[in-house]
């Protein structure tokens, strides 16, 4: 089986349902010439559920003085997503605003090859 082939089928289901929805988050950096980093990627499974998926070197790609933001940020989104998970994802699909925005968010996550490589080093939060 090809290796996109292969994530494509993993990708395909979340916590044993379908992915449904998904969106991409990048950090901008204020200084480093406004750099972006997908760093988090959210998907939505057939139930409802969110699954939440950062960059294992999140921690190094953020600037020392965003560093508490995104990690609060991170936390907040775990904890919302147990109470609001519809309403969380609408929301990160559209984030225009802050040191986290949206990069990308859609149905089908097979349409972003660049992303679809990347997930293989993401881990799951």
């Amino acid at each position: 089986m090809k290796e996109e082939q292969k994530q494509n089928q993993e990708i395909s289901e979340v916590g044993g349902s379908p992915c449904v929805r998904f969106c991409a988050l990048e950090y901008r950096a204020r200084e480093l010439g406004g750099a972006t980093f997908t760093i988090l990627l959210v998907f939505e499974d057939a139930n409802g559920g969110l699954y939440f998926f950062v960059h294992p070197n999140w921690r190094s790609l953020v600037q020392p003085r965003d560093l508490k933001i995104v990690s609060d940020l991170l936390v907040d989104f775990l904890e919302r997503a147990d109470k609001q998970p519809a309403d969380l994802l609408t929301q990160l699909s559209s984030l225009g605003v802050g040191p986290l925005v949206t990069r990308e968010s859609g149905e089908r996550f097979s349409d972003y090859p660049q992303l679809l490589e990347s997930l293989s080093q993401f881990i799951q939060l």
